[in-house]
């Protein structure tokens, strides 16, 4: 995949800005809506948001810090890396949603949740919208990050990006589906 950086960053921001927007819409709703299950095995939409949350623990302060250490200046168009494009791509929803399976670290199946869990993603959300920013002046295609399954991989920022913001997307499809 090849895009120009700004209209890369512009729709990441746009989703992100989405996500935002229709996870502040939860805090209306009452617990039971946002604790049901289908079945025993599914996530409540709670359950989504801490395992989003989950993610986000480990992917803002890496993203940041990788920005805060480079010298780099904004390159005009990003270029994908297979393997970052193949993990972004794998995120997107699907029409038939291809389930995946999720560590057991990462797995918040009857954890115990609340509420807070929604403040703590928009927080997470509000700094993924801060981090696009910061990108806006830095190489999305030199700056390399660590992901979450193993420090020994590195994936170009943009790819990273591209992978936390889609699995975002993944999961806020799954919260509307959990509360219906």
């Amino acid at each position: 995949m090849k895009i120009a950086s700004p209209q890369l960053l512009n729709e990441l921001t746009d989703l992100t800005k989405q996500h935002l927007s229709y996870i502040q819409q939860l805090k209306a709703l009452p617990d039971q809506a946002l604790t049901q299950k289908a079945d025993a095995t599914s996530w409540s939409a709670l359950e989504c948001i801490e395992h989003l949350n989950r993610y986000g623990h480990f992917y803002l302060p890496e993203i940041s810090k990788r920005i805060a250490e480079t010298k780099t200046d904004a390159a005009p168009v990003f270029k994908s890396g297979w393997l970052g494009n193949y993990f972004a791509n794998s995120m997107l929803p699907k029409e038939k949603l291809n389930n995946m399976k999720t560590f057991a670290a990462m797995n918040p199946l009857n954890s115990p949740i609340d509420r807070a869990v929604i403040d703590t993603f928009m927080l997470q959300l509000q700094t993924m919208l801060d981090l696009l920013q910061q990108c806006r002046s830095v190489n999305l295609n030199t700056i390399k990050t660590s992901i979450s399954i193993s420090s020994l991989i590195k994936l170009k920022l943009g790819d990273t990006l591209r992978v936390v913001i889609y699995h975002n997307e993944r999961h806020v499809k799954q919260i509307a589906r959990a509360i219906q």
